[in-house]
């Protein structure tokens, strides 16, 4: 069981870290992909300009302090 525990803390740090906002920002992104291509979007580019937005919120959050 404990290492059951470990391994899941290990994949919450890795995926959230440090920023709780910007992890969940991009699974947003993910799913809006998602629908957009279910929807018959071609949306390839929606990915790249979510990632370039979210970190620049996220440089930004983090240098107001």
């Amino acid at each position: 069981m404990r290492y059951l525990r470990s391994f899941g803390r290990f994949w919450w740090n890795f995926i959230v870290g440090d920023d709780p906002f910007a992890a969940a920002a991009i699974v947003v992104a993910i799913g809006a992909t998602a629908a957009l291509v279910a929807a018959g979007v071609d949306a390839w580019w929606l990915m790249p300009v979510a990632v370039v937005a979210v970190l620049w919120v996220s440089v930004q959050r983090e240098a107001r302090g």
